[in-house]
């Protein structure tokens, strides 16, 4: 088992969650205490939750990056690296704007880190897909996931901690920094043998996809769940953060407390579960 879980495609799969996990919260918990501390104002820093738009519309893009493939690392590594140089640029150009003085500059920073990161999300899941075996995938997909949680919690418990002692500016400098992992194991780990061919245009690649889609009993009622399912939680997480600074908590409180104690009592609950 341990040799399985050290094994290179499962390392791999570890560090890209962990790449693709540390950048979410950065536009979300990370920005809100930022904005707040300010003096943005709330109805603002609620609408900034509309960075966040390009992590539900990824399908529209998605065939693009299947469809095409550029001329360095192949298919997936090409997209992967693009998408990471981009995705740390934007986080440092993040950190050197001013919510008080610009918010709507903030908010394009914002949106720029979102995009690439939806980005750099569909490279890997279409990476990782093809990289595991069908007998690896479960293992894969589990460290992936906590790799994506451990890039969480760095980000948003790490950030706000070090937001007490150093400016939001550095911190997302570090931060970063910190998706350097990501772009070295894609500069190292091989290209996935192809099983399926690529899309030959994009009619292959955007068309026949949905109409599989929508030829299974149930397609649209599933489509309407993962729409709908966590929109409440995402309207009431909008203002957290806010909430919890109005009312005399520290970033590092808050970042201690709700950040790393909810980690491991999700940890603790998937290991007795």
């Amino acid at each position: 088992m341990l040799k399985a879980i050290f094994s290179r495609k499962m390392l791999v799969s570890f560090i890209m969650g962990f790449a693709c996990g540390l950048p979410l919260l950065l536009t979300i918990s990370v920005l809100q205490a930022w904005m707040k501390e300010e003096g943005v104002d709330l109805a603002v820093i609620g609408m900034m939750a509309l960075v966040g738009l390009p992590y539900t519309v990824k399908f529209i893009w998605a065939p693009f990056l299947d469809r095409f493939t550029l001329p360095f690392l192949g298919r997936r590594r090409g997209w992967l690296l693009v998408a990471q140089i981009a995705l740390i640029l934007s986080i440092a150009g993040l950190g050197m704007t001013s919510p008080g003085k610009s918010p709507w500059m903030v908010a394009f920073a914002a949106f720029l880190v979102t995009f690439f990161s939806a980005s750099q999300d569909i490279v890997v899941d279409a990476y990782r897909r093809e990289d595991l075996t069908d007998g690896e995938l479960g293992l894969g997909s589990s460290l992936y996931v906590n790799g994506y949680r451990v890039g969480m919690l760095l980000a948003s418990g790490g950030g706000l901690i070090m937001a007490d002692h150093m400016p939001f500016s550095m911190v997302y400098l570090i931060m970063a920094a910190c998706m350097l992992p990501g772009v070295l194991t894609t500069l190292l780990t091989p290209e996935p043998a192809v099983t399926m061919g690529t899309p030959k245009n994009m009619r292959e690649a955007v068309v026949a996809p949905l109409v599989e889609y929508f030829s299974r009993q149930g397609a649209i009622w599933m489509l309407v769940f993962i729409l709908l399912y966590k929109i409440g939680d995402t309207m009431a997480s909008a203002m957290t953060t806010p909430f919890y600074l109005d009312i005399g908590f520290s970033k590092t409180e808050i970042g201690a407390v709700v950040k790393l104690f909810g980690f491991w009592a999700t940890i603790i609950g998937i290991l007795i579960w």
